[in-house]
């Protein structure tokens, strides 16, 4: 069965809020919350139709548009692909045009509106930035030095992967670590191998450990794995994973003799999930475009973002 493919806008003002409407009551998945957008035509690219029904619903004019993540989605009576693109700009005053309500709402409050099951998906793409930064301790010395060059560089999203530390040095650096991370709205999560009592903004799963797992633990707010391959990949969707990284893409220093993906692959094993997936393994900031073309949410890395 082809699905309905629909092109799907999260457009973000200046002020970083994100706009939603209001589906009217009568029609598929009516009452519920929506990020606007609609049905691709048999002639036209997701952007062009993204364009066309956000200026007849809106009345603004988009003029560029990011890929964000691509959703496909069962419901018991129809089958949708929804291509998502993060618009960030566009001219003109957005009202309604077709008398549906709508509101500006911060990243943070999307999660308080009931919106259809196939956006669960998208609230977490829209909530994450495109950088996922791994903060090694390879050398103790420099751990808070980099974290805080990560910082300066704007970096809002820092896993702890510090698995060789003693449990006593890694404590006192996320003391001071995790309230420098608050300081800049940056969230601080910890590699699932690290022993840690002081709770932080959330886990990320090593592959090994996400493969014992069943469900999601209770404790965690935001969770992250490390992939490789589909049944890693599908694993973390079974179980509820918030977002996952996904590797090596490109050959790495860290890992010379391990077998890359390449980007083929990567858009293929993406394809196959609906999370936002980090490409990690021979990465660059200027790579994001790349990236994003190919169905990533964005880039992980743990020299790129010091260099």
């Amino acid at each position: 069965m082809n699905p309905l493919q629909v092109a799907v806008g999260v457009v973000r003002n200046p002020e970083g809020k994100i706009l939603i409407s209001l589906r009217h009551a009568d029609l598929h998945q009516g009452g519920l919350w929506e990020f606007p957008g609609g049905k691709i035509e048999v002639s036209e690219t997701a952007e062009f139709a993204l364009a066309r029904e956000l200026n007849e619903e809106l009345n603004i004019t988009v003029t560029a548009a990011t890929p964000l993540i691509t959703v496909n989605h069962h419901y018991p009576d129809r089958f949708v692909q929804l291509k998502v693109f993060l618009v960030e700009q566009f001219s003109g005053e957005a009202k309604s045009c077709e008398g549906q309500p709508f509101k500006w709402v911060r990243p943070t409050e999307l999660e308080h509106y009931a919106f259809p099951a196939a956006n669960h998906s998208i609230i977490t793409a829209a909530r994450l930035p495109p950088y996922y930064a791994i903060l090694d301790d390879a050398d103790e010395a420099v751990l808070l030095a980099n974290l805080q060059k990560l910082l300066n560089r704007g970096v809002k999203l820092i896993q702890a992967r510090l698995k060789t530390l003693p449990s006593a040095a890694v404590a006192k650096f996320v003391e001071q670590a995790y309230p420098l991370c608050k300081q800049q709205q940056a969230m601080l999560l910890m590699n699932s191998a690290v022993e840690c009592s002081i709770e932080v903004d959330g886990i990320h799963l090593t592959s090994r450990h996400l493969m014992t797992l069943t469900k999601r633990p209770k404790s965690s707010k935001w969770l992250a794995a490390s992939c490789h391959n589909l049944e890693q990949l599908q694993q973390a969707q079974n179980i509820g994973v918030d977002f996952v990284v996904l590797a090596p893409v490109l050959a790495t220093q860290t890992h010379p003799g391990a077998v890359s993906l390449g980007w083929e692959q990567f858009t293929e094993l993406v394809g196959n999930i609906n999370l936002p997936v980090y490409a990690l393994g021979g990465m660059t900031e200027s790579g994001l475009v790349k990236v994003q073309q190919s169905g990533g949410q964005g880039i992980a890395a743990i020299r790129a973002f010091l260099d």
